[in-house]
Parts: structure tokens; C-alpha cells; sequence
């Protein structure tokens, strides 16, 4: 199982010296938030991937249906070249929460799932180099192939982790084209025995996707996280989602939590 921490924000300084800390402290991953206003993820990553040199980066998550497709993959594909081939794109259809905000995007699920299975689509086609892509709501077309070569990222394959809802057949059959899943349960069942369930399934149809967990823990002790690693659960990524305000002393919790390292028992 590989570890990685969810800053749960902070000024873009902050979340800098977190993640350097984070590489320090031996944490395999570094995700940020993207919201409509706020630190700018993607800027963000670039600085951090300016001063680190083996943690994984990206966003948890970019809520794909509200942003444009082929910007997206121009910023993973950026921060793919500057950081030597550590991007992972997680994405999902967007939570509609005002404290995101809320900026006047679509909120029809059924179409944001319909967008989300285009962008997918579209950020690959660019980043295999293609110079066109249509659909029904997303049309691309550039003439210059410089553009698509200098664009190319580091990685054969940049992973997209794709939130998925099991066991609803759309939504898995939307995982099984990407490379890791964040799982949601319909049932609400979120235990670490709905998730066997859907590694097993997984095993039959694409072995080789990650399966993500998510929680909080409070120290290096892997207890707390050997149950989702039994079911399946290939990553472990610490939250602290309860912490929306960014006092002095909320941020001196998330230094010491990150300085302590991954729950690995390591």
C-alpha cells in the first residue's frame, strides 16, 4: 500500500512547505484541493514539484464536467514535464455544495456524468497527440502539431483516478477505463468488506487498477488501515476534511500529523 496526505488547505506558501515536509517525512503522495476560488491547484503542484522529487501529485478532485477538458490536460500535462513524470489526474462530476462554490455550472448529474465520460476521452486524445475530438458537448480541432508534441506528457499513461459508485453498472463501467478508483458506495456501506467486494470484482475485469481508501489516523500505527489493505485498497490517503477553518493552531496539527509520516508501521 502507498500513503499520501490531502492538504486540507492553507495559503499556497503553507501548502507548499507541507508537501516538501510530506516528501520529507516519507509519505508517498501529495494531493490538493480545486475549488472554483481559492489557491490554484495547478500552479500549486508546479511549485511543489519544483521542489521535490519523488512524491506522486494531483488534485483531490478536479470536478471535470466545470472545467474546460483540454486546459486541464495542458495543466497535467505541465506539471507531468516539470515534475519528471508524478501526475495523477483524479476526477469526478463535481459536488454542488455553495461552500465549493457554486458558480452557475450544470448540476444536472446525468449530464455531468455525460460530460465527465467526453473530457476523459478528450484528455487523452490529447495526450496521445490527437488533433481533433468531437462529441456532443465537447469539440476540439488545432492544426498545429507542434502544439500536440510539446504538450505530450512525461508518462506513457498519466493514472486517472475516477471517483466511482458501486456497484452501479454506468459508473463502473467508467472506472474500468481509467487507472484507479475512488469509491462511493450506494448502499452507503463504507467498510472495508464492501470494498472487497469491489476489488473482487475488479480482479475479473482490470487487475491493475488502484483501488483508493480514504480516513484519518493519528500516528504511524497500521492498524488502522490493515483492514482496507486485506480488502484491497492499494492507497491510503489521510484526510482532515473536518478542518475548514486555517488557524495557527489547525495548521500546527496538520505539520505534526505529516511530520509523523504514513501509518505504515515504518
Amino acid at each position: 500500500m502507498r500513503y499520501g496526505f490531502i492538504l486540507p488547505g492553507g495559503t499556497a506558501g503553507e501548502q507548499l512547505e507541507q508537501a516538501v515536509l510530506a516528501e520529507e517525512a516519507g509519505w508517498d503522495g501529495v494531493f490538493v484541493w480545486e475549488a472554483a476560488y481559492g489557491v490554484e491547484p495547478w500552479g500549486l503542484l508546479c511549485a511543489i514539484a519544483a521542489r521535490t522529487e519523488r512524491i506522486r501529485l494531483g488534485t483531490m478532485l478536479t470536478p471535470l464536467p466545470w472545467r474546460r477538458p483540454w486546459k486541464v490536460a495542458s495543466q497535467v500535462a505541465t506539471l507531468d514535464q516539470l515534475s519528471g513524470g508524478r501526475a495523477t489526474l483524479a476526477v469526478g462530476v463535481g459536488a454542488t455544495e455553495t461552500a465549493l462554490p457554486r458558480t452557475g455550472e450544470e448540476l444536472d448529474l446525468r449530464t455531468r456524468a455525460e460530460m465527465l465520460d467526453e473530457g476523459i476521452d478528450l484528455i487523452r486524445t490529447l495526450w496521445g497527440g490527437g488533433l481533433s475530438y468531437q462529441g456532443q458537448y465537447y469539440e476540439y480541432s488545432c492544426e498545429r502539431d507542434d502544439l500536440a508534441q510539446v504538450g505530450r506528457p512525461v508518462q506513457e499513461r498519466v493514472p486517472i483516478w475516477v471517483v466511482g459508485v458501486w456497484p452501479r453498472p454506468k459508473s463502473m463501467r467508467r472506472v474500468l477505463r481509467c487507472d484507479g478508483v475512488l469509491p462511493q458506495f450506494a448502499a452507503g456501506d463504507e467498510t472495508p468488506a464492501e470494498m472487497r467486494r469491489l476489488k473482487d470484482w475488479l480482479v475479473e475485469r482490470a487487475p491493475d487498477i488502484e483501488v483508493i481508501a480514504e480516513g484519518e489516523t493519528t500516528g504511524t500505527d497500521p492498524g488502522p488501515v490493515r483492514e482496507w489493505a486485506d480488502a484491497g485498497a492499494s492507497w491510503w490517503l489521510e484526510t482532515r476534511w473536518e478542518m475548514p477553518h486555517h488557524s495557527p493552531e489547525r495548521m500546527r496539527q496538520v505539520r505534526e500529523r505529516i511530520a509523523a509520516g504514513p501509518p505504515s508501521g515504518s
